[in-house]
């Protein structure tokens, strides 16, 4: 049996958020950080055995002052990112034990996760060594110049937008990072990709939809209203409050 870690990656910069309060994974969203919720969607299964959130080194010591208790009380490792996502996974993969041979990259800004999703890319990533959740695009898309106007309509057929979880062996990931050409991928299955290993896709939902901006957060709340609750084992924010965390 796979034994998987997961790394949450709450490193951006939340550029397109637009909030002067908040970072996008600390917003507050039905009364816990959107962090939190995504957290609690992997810490209570018993085939994860080990979590780490990835944050900016500016955020850090604002981290652990708001959200150390949970931190502690959910098992959560903390790790610093990077100045680009990889290397701020690649941090996170630092911080895993030895224990662990498979490891889960979510988005921490992805907060509506069903675990039905969950066990199946596991599953498939555990089987094929490389998985990820993606939905086929659906809508007429349009390529589309600097100056707003419409260069090519884009055939769609076989199109697909990636989400998170993504899941991979690890020693195939450490692999793909070692040996990664430079260039700042979006997301970890296009490093995988670029070292020849095919990437199953397994079908998401437009529920997991990645948090970017505010509007967001609305959609957010109806979603995880629409999901099954996570079963946990005990109060996972025991020093939940509204005060304001940058």
């Amino acid at each position: 049996m796979a034994t998987f870690g997961v790394i949450l990656a709450a490193a951006g910069q939340s550029s397109r958020f637009q909030d002067t309060n908040y970072k996008k994974p600390f917003a507050p969203l039905a009364g816990r950080p959107v962090w939190l919720h995504s957290a609690e969607r992997f810490t209570d299964r018993p085939d994860v055995k080990q979590v780490v959130i990835v944050v900016a080194p500016e955020d850090r010591e604002g981290f652990v002052e708001k959200f150390g208790a949970n931190l502690a009380f959910m098992g959560i490792t903390l790790a610093e990112g990077g100045q680009h996502r990889a290397d701020s996974v690649r941090r996170g993969l630092e911080k895993l034990g030895p224990e662990i041979d498979t490891v889960a990259i979510h988005d921490a800004a992805r907060p509506c996760l069903a675990a039905a999703w969950i066990d199946k890319v596991f599953a498939t990533g555990a089987r094929t060594g490389a998985a990820i959740l993606a939905i086929p695009v659906v809508g007429t898309v349009k390529r589309v110049g600097p100056d707003n106007v419409i260069t090519a309509t884009v055939d769609r057929t076989g199109l697909w937008e990636a989400q998170t979880p993504q899941v991979f062996s690890r020693s195939l990931l450490e692999k793909a990072f070692a040996t990664a050409p430079v260039g700042q991928p979006t997301d970890e299955a296009a490093v995988v990709e670029a070292l020849g290993h095919p990437v199953t896709v397994v079908p998401g939902s437009p529920l997991n939809l990645k948090i970017t901006s505010r509007e967001d957060l609305r959609m957010a709340e109806k979603c995880l209203e629409a999901l099954p609750r996570p079963k946990l084992s005990g109060p996972a924010h025991p020093f939940a409050d509204d005060d304001r965390w940058r």
